[in-house]
């Protein structure tokens, strides 16, 4: 077995990495705005429900609308990532498959199955059923999509930080020992409450540009304040909340993945009392020479700060990329091996497992398997530069990310500010409503460079420290990749190009206003 899996064509790894990234890479174009939007007309809708006020139910069905669209695209893509798993990952999902099974099953039968069965009331339910009943369904779709979103984080947040499992060699494969571990480790809690709240602040720049637009044009005033209102207080409270927890993030990612905060950081060399960088010099198209540079050039940081996000004590040691490689003790006396001693330990492993799948089962074997498999992924390991993700983009995604994170929460108190205090609607403000369109793109990218890092950063492990990417890659011909990708690519383009243009339409149509009756 593990001949194959080496002997599997560099082009074919390359290929199948690229594939999955677009895919995702469109997935997530998708998936916040649909758990934003559900949010908004959530809200909308409870007001409408409050005071019984028509419009409120014309606001809330608007939004509603613009939510379907998005939500449908969306399922089509996210079907074919997990697809991809079997087609292009199938070491992966054998190696692992008994534990990474089951959250995307859970979120399969339970939450996709609550969003399918909620959003058709939520559509065509308006007149047949009781107003309470129509604003639980409205929440229990945004709950069931928001659901969704958990099961998917907890099977990405184990592929980060892997507990609750043991490998049997009898099978080879790594099996779940406790559910409430994978189900509830911190890593995964502090993944969905960052990502959930950064897509509620898609939705709401979504909804302020929208009205805004059409404050530009000079229709639906009474409509647009009102959701600018919504959105603004949403998007407020998500772009704090999201801070919050990505600071909280940051404080994970250094107890787990502290090759991912050094590649985030450009940091080559740590120690204690280390420094958050605003600014350097890093080229994002290369890897810098982290074993010859003691920091990058042109560096502007704040002292002591990433120690202190990385371990709450001003004065705590952050290892860097070369600490890592050649290994390091940590502030609480836990000496973590060198690059070297982890190899050996993963080659010990590959070995036991070999051994013991010849037939010998002694008990010799078996601890070194045990004692071993923590490390299997390095076995595979030859040379340093593999396990260094690539420090030029993730640096840079990183400070987009946190830069936007910024600018956000200055633009939704500035909008706050401006709809309670003075009329939005003035033409004075003209400048505001272009500004606020103009956010749109830079939500994405904001959230896209957040989904980058993550990924980048852990590079190469498909399983942190257990699986590199060129061991979880299915065995098949770099023509048929390289087809399926550019296949992907036509499909996906389209799809983004016919969802944008529906709901160019239907936001151009805006609301369908109703007389004045009540359900």
């Amino acid at each position: 077995m593990n001949q194959l899996l080496l002997e599997i064509s560099p082009s074919v790894i390359d290929w199948s990495r690229a594939q999955f990234a677009l895919t995702a890479a469109y997935h997530w174009l998708f998936v916040p705005l649909t758990l934003g939007l559900a949010v908004i007309m959530g809200i909308a809708e409870t007001i409408y429900y409050k005071n019984g006020d028509p419009s409120w139910r014309d606001t809330a069905r608007f939004w509603q609308k613009l939510f379907g669209i998005n939500f449908a695209i969306g399922v089509a893509t996210g079907i074919i990532l997990e697809f991809e798993f079997g087609t292009n990952w199938s070491n992966y999902s054998w190696f692992v498959g008994d534990i990474f099974g089951a959250p995307l099953a859970i979120e399969g039968i339970v939450a996709f199955f609550m969003e399918s069965t909620f959003v058709a009331v939520m559509f065509f339910g308006w007149k047949k059923v009781s107003r309470g009943f129509h604003l639980a369904s409205t929440w229990l779709t945004g709950i069931g999509a928001t659901i969704s979103a958990w099961w998917i984080l907890v099977a990405n947040a184990w592929m980060q930080y892997p507990i609750g499992q043991t490998f049997n060699p009898d099978t080879m494969r790594f099996e779940m020992t406790s559910f409430a571990d994978v189900a509830l480790s911190p890593f995964a809690v502090d993944k969905f409450l960052h990502t959930v709240t950064s897509s509620w602040l898609i939705g709401a720049v979504f909804c302020v540009a929208v009205s805004c637009w059409f404050l530009l044009k000079g229709r639906e005033a009474v409509m647009a304040r009102r959701s600018i209102k919504i959105g603004a207080s949403v998007g407020l409270f998500a772009a704090i909340a999201a801070f919050a927890t990505g600071d909280n993030s940051a404080y994970m990612v250094a107890q787990t993945q502290p090759m991912k905060l050094a590649a985030m950081e450009a940091l080559y060399n740590g120690g204690p009392s280390q420094s958050l960088t605003l600014f350097a010099g890093v080229n994002p198209l290369s890897q810098p020479d982290y074993t010859t540079e003691k920091e990058p050039p042109c560096r502007i940081a704040f002292p002591n700060m990433l120690s202190l996000l990385a371990t709450h004590d001003a004065n705590g040691y952050v290892p860097g990329v070369n600490d890592i490689i050649n290994g390091y003790t940590a502030d609480n006396g836990r000496r973590e091996p060198s690059l070297k001693e982890k190899v050996a330990m993963g080659r010990k492993a590959i070995e036991a497992v070999t051994l013991y799948r010849q037939g010998d089962h002694s008990e010799k074997t078996r601890r070194a398997v045990a004692e071993n498999v923590r490390y299997f992924g390095y076995g595979y390991v030859k040379d340093a530069s593999q396990v260094v993700p690539p420090i030029g983009i993730t640096f840079w995604l990183f400070r987009t990310m946190v830069g936007l994170g910024t600018f956000f929460m200055l633009f939704f108190a500035v909008v706050l500010f401006i709809v309670f205090r003075k009329d939005i609607a003035d033409r004075k403000f003209r400048w505001l409503h272009i500004v606020a369109l103009i956010t749109i793109p830079l939500a994405w990218i904001c959230s896209e460079s957040g989904w980058m890092v993550a990924e980048f950063g852990r590079q190469p492990w498909t399983i942190q420290d257990m699986l590199p990417t060129w061991v979880a890659v299915s065995d098949l011909q770099a023509g048929s990749v390289m087809l399926t990708f550019f296949i992907f690519l036509a499909l996906f383009t389209t799809l983004l190009a016919v969802e944008i243009s529906i709901l160019c339409k239907q936001i151009k149509k805006g609301p369908e206003h109703s007389i004045n009756e009540t359900l």
